[in-house]
Parts: structure tokens; sequence; C-alpha cells
């Protein structure tokens, strides 16, 4: 998260130092609502305790662990102009998928039942701030922030958990045509927090969790995005 902050800074240093030489720069032909179609090429990583061996068992849309896949989803938003060159980007987006953390009981080596307790996690929703520069008529660069939720299920002997909930960080490029339709292209990294339960101690279950038995994750995706939308 560190790295992705520090490339975020010095790309926005860059360009502020940089202003002077950008020429025929107008905002007003980036800002106003839009909406867009987006294709997530995203990867997950998890770091857990009392979970040894946390796997995936997402579907074709999931976000694996350790591997990174194709995801789609949608995005919607306000660019308003705050200067002739600059805008402030508000919107929010949504990536379609789930992505599974299971905790496998070393103990138990039956086929098929094995798997104590599952985290479940979909429904991505983020909302966002992007300040933007516009670098010609047609292209603009931002960074942007952003507060990430998801859903979270969770089966087996255990405690329910909170929702995830974390922070996006970004930085791409918008350009825009004639006609409204643009094309983005961005890099980010989502940090959500821990999530966790502990078992219920059920007796009637013979796999179920102890009462004295915590499981807990702290998932972060790391993305890159292409988007093709229209602006009103």
């Amino acid at each position: 998260m560190n790295k992705l902050n520090k490339m975020i800074c010095a790309a926005w240093t860059l360009v502020m130092v940089s202003t002077g030489t950008v020429l025929m720069a107008d905002s007003s032909n980036f800002a106003g609502p839009y909406f867009g179609l987006s294709g997530f090429s995203a990867g997950m990583e998890a770091k857990g305790e009392s979970m040894t061996n946390i796997i995936n068992e997402g579907d074709t849309d999931g976000i694996p662990l350790g591997k990174v896949t194709f995801a789609t989803g949608l995005e919607a938003g306000y660019a308003l102009p705050i200067g002739s060159m600059f805008l402030l980007d508000v919107g929010a987006s949504y990536l379609h998928g789930e992505a599974k953390l299971a905790h496998r009981n070393d103990s138990n080596h039956v086929a098929g039942d094995e798997t104590n307790v599952t985290f479940s996690a979909d429904k991505f929703v983020t909302y966002y701030i992007a300040p933007t520069i516009a670098l010609s008529e047609t292209s603009s660069l931002y960074v942007k922030w952003g507060m990430s939720e998801a859903d979270v299920e969770v089966s087996g002997d255990v405690t329910t958990p909170a929702n995830l909930s974390g922070e996006t960080m970004a930085i791409g490029m918008r350009t825009v045509l004639d006609s409204g339709i643009f094309i983005r292209t961005e890099a980010g990294y989502t940090e959500y927090n821990g999530i966790s339960a502990h078992g219920k101690g059920n007796s009637v279950s013979p796999h179920g969790s102890s009462s004295n038995n915590s499981y807990s994750a702290e998932p972060a995706i790391a993305y890159g995005s292409v988007s093709l939308g229209i602006r009103f």
C-alpha cells in the first residue's frame, strides 16, 4: 500500500510541476455526468489466522487468491470542473464477482468433508473522489481515493462477521471523444479491514468449531481496469 501511495504522489507531483507546459487543455471537455462498463483484471491476497490453507472457491467471475482473473463492473459519476484545467470527479463503481476464503481442517482427511469455515464476499462497491487534471482537449489524468465495501456471508459453526470495508487508491487516465464516448484505464489497490469469526461450540456437528477457535483474514485486491462509457 505504501508503494502505491508513493507512486501516486510522485505521479501527481510530476503533473503539477509540468502544468505550465500543458496547452489547449480544457476541463469542460470532461465535465458532466457519465456512465461506463468496466473490465477488471483483478487478484486477491489475504493474511489469515487459524485459517491454514486459505483457498478460493469463486466461480468464473470470482477473484481468486494468488491468481489474476477477469471480472466485470459498472461505474457512474459526475466530473465537476473547478478551473480551466482541473476537475473533481465523484462517483461509484461496482465489481461483479465472488471471493471465498475457506479454512480446511488438516486433522480431517475425509474427501469433501474437510472444510469447516468459509467466508464469502460479494457485491464489491466503491464510492470515490478523483482529483483530475486535463492534459489536452481529449486526455486527462487523475488520482482516486475511495471507500470500498463488500457483503460477507459465512458458512460453518461460527459467528457471523461484519461486512468488509476498506480504502481504495488508484491512478488512471481518461480519454474523451467529441461524441462523449470515453475510455478510462486505471490501476489500483483496495485494502480491506480484517474479518473474523469465533466458533459457536456446537456439539451436534461432528466437525463443529470449538468456542475457543477463531478464524480471521485480511483481504486485499490489486486490479487494473479498462472502462468504456459515455459522458452526457
